[in-house]
């Protein structure tokens, strides 16, 4: 376990039961977001290279905008 992570650890265990859980439960939901990522992305590893690749098109094409970091 890393120091930064038994730090984390370390702190939470001054909350309460349920400000525990509640935390325990996002680490959770996370942990599990990531993996389904990271299994969709491995089944369809070909069809994200084709967005990619439409996207430069579009791209080069001057079919896109620059975003605009103020206006998000």
């Amino acid at each position: 376990m890393t120091e930064l992570l038994e730090l984390a650890i370390a702190r939470l265990k001054t909350l309460s039961a349920s400000e525990q859980d509640a935390l325990a439960a996002m680490i959770l939901e996370e942990l599990e977001d990531e993996r389904r990522w990271d299994e969709a992305f491995a089944r369809s590893p070909d069809i994200l290279a084709k967005l990619a690749n439409e996207a430069m098109a579009e791209h080069r094409a001057g079919k896109t905008l620059d975003l605009d970091p103020e206006t998000m």
